[in-house]
């Protein structure tokens, strides 16, 4: 369980105003879209015991030059086509999943919230077109601890969004931000999102129940290590036919990445490290024919993978 004692009270105020002030600069700039984007409708399936829907969050819009540095802009937009937008700026989905299992309605990740202007932030819209009731969520699964990923489980009054479930974080992502002193340890860029996360953290309280990677989070849903990401980054597999790899981050956009998995992602904490994990995931999806899903790949991000000179091949489910 999360021990709220171990962190800083005197910065744990979830302040959206961090986050939403890198937007709004953004969005005075001209950078952003002042506007939400069209927003796509739920996308259903069924993998072995498991009704799914993927809902989508909206979508981040952000700079080019974060997706990496080690890949020019010409590269960029040839990999990414529709995805770039005027300004050197590119689009990028927000896929949640939404699983249903005998008595259980299990979330994966919740989304930006208003963290990231208004073209994300959208699952509660998303849920609301699905006929769900947020009351009606029994499990939140996180793949790691993102802004993206964990503060739609954060609502404007600073209480979880989601009153009758309960939290699911690895514990070694968990023990990578509980420090006190953390966000004066990380670069001056990440302090704010840091504290915001150790805020989002406290909010869940001793709701919030850790788990190790390499077991079953729940009965049918196994942990993949994914570390480099975050350090504490994980997938699932969930149990079914071949298996079904929710890739969470580790492989954050499907046209780069699949063909140039050693390079590092803009976000990633260890590049290196993220590499060597992607690599093995892609390795491990196209060896054993599993379906895989991607938190920010085209939507719905459903796809699998496939070997080819040294890298990977995405190749889109037909939906």
């Amino acid at each position: 369980m999360f021990d709220a004692k171990n962190m800083n009270d005197g910065h744990l105020v979830l302040n959206r105003r961090r986050f939403l002030g890198v937007a709004a600069a953004l969005i005075a700039s001209g950078a952003l879209p002042k506007s939400a984007l069209a927003l796509a409708g739920p996308h259903r399936f069924t993998h072995g015991a498991f009704d799914l829907t993927v809902l989508s969050d909206g979508q981040l819009v952000l700079p080019l030059s974060i997706v990496s540095a080690q890949a020019t802009t010409g590269d960029l937009k040839t990999l990414m086509g529709a995805a770039i937008q005027p300004g050197d700026m590119f689009t990028s989905e927000i896929n949640v999943v939404l699983a249903r299992s005998g008595s259980d309605l299990i979330l994966f990740d919740t989304g930006a919230a208003g963290a990231f202007g208004p073209t994300a932030g959208q699952l509660f819209e998303s849920l609301k077109t699905a006929g769900v009731d947020p009351a009606d969520i029994t499990k939140v699964i996180f793949t790691h601890a993102h802004p993206d990923h964990i503060l739609g489980a954060i609502g404007a009054d600073g209480k979880p969004t989601f009153a009758n479930a309960s939290f699911h974080l690895a514990e070694n992502e968990f023990n990578f931000w509980s420090p006190a002193d953390l966000a004066s340890q990380v670069p001056a860029q990440m302090k704010d999102m840091t504290l915001g996360i150790q805020a989002a953290l406290k909010v869940l309280g001793d709701r919030l129940v850790t788990f190790k990677a390499g077991a079953e989070v729940l009965p049918g849903i196994g942990v993949i290590e994914t570390p480099g990401h975050t350090p504490g980054h994980v997938a699932f597999e969930l149990a079914g036919g071949d298996g079904l790899i929710l890739a969470g981050d580790s492989i954050a956009l499907e046209s780069v990445f699949f063909k140039n998995p050693d390079w590092a992602f803009g976000f990633d904490y260890d590049g290196t490290l993220a590499g060597k994990s992607r690599r093995a995931l892609l390795d491990q999806a196209a060896t054993g024919k599993k379906q895989m899903l991607g938190y920010h790949w085209t939507y719905p991000g459903l796809g699998r993978a496939e070997a080819k000179d040294g890298a990977f091949v995405y190749v889109p489910a037909n939906i």
